[in-house]
């Protein structure tokens, strides 16, 4: 049987519940889970001084070996949505029809991704903006799941976020 295989992106100033929740959530519901760094070091280091260790570099891993991305919020994702290797493999993931999800400011690399246009999505209030300036309507609530894109707005948002990605992988 294939490993089912969760990437998850990280860099610096990642808002530490909204990687760590889905992390162990996912690994509790039989996935491996990897880390994808998109910076040239071995850790990465939350908001909250929490460190994660990189797995795979972004530019290494290839959306057919992945059922799926998540993308947590903090100030991380204004560093990732720069990175072309993680843009070019969330829209890799998101044109198979695979699982895009993203927490508070995390769907800034969704924006950069090229992946919103026409969907209905959430995030914290600071970036609504954003979101509708790149084609997508935003709407204010826990969970919003359009095809294969979840979103939720923060971390309080968690149990929800998770569940209905945990549906989308069943």
């Amino acid at each position: 049987m294939k490993e089912r295989k969760i990437a998850i992106i990280a860099e610096d100033e990642f808002e530490d519940l909204e990687l760590y929740y889905p992390y162990f959530r996912l690994i509790e519901a039989g996935f491996r889970v990897e880390i994808a760094g998109v910076a040239d070091r071995e850790y990465y280091k939350g908001k909250n001084n929490f460190k994660i260790k990189k797995d795979v570099n972004i530019s290494d891993v290839d959306p057919s070996d992945y059922e799926g991305v998540i993308v947590p919020g903090g100030w991380a994702p204004d560093r990732i949505r720069r990175n072309k290797n993680a843009c070019e493999f969330i829209r890799g993931i998101y044109e198979s029809d695979k699982l895009v999800a993203s927490i508070c400011h995390g769907p800034w690399v969704l924006i950069s991704s090229k992946v919103v246009k026409d969907h209905v999505m959430t995030s914290t209030k600071a970036i609504r903006d954003d979101i509708e300036n790149a084609g997508a309507k935003w709407v204010d609530k826990s969970v919003v799941r359009d095809k294969n894109i979840i979103t939720s707005r923060n971390p309080h948002d968690l149990p929800v976020f998770m569940k209905e990605i945990l549906l989308f992988l069943s």
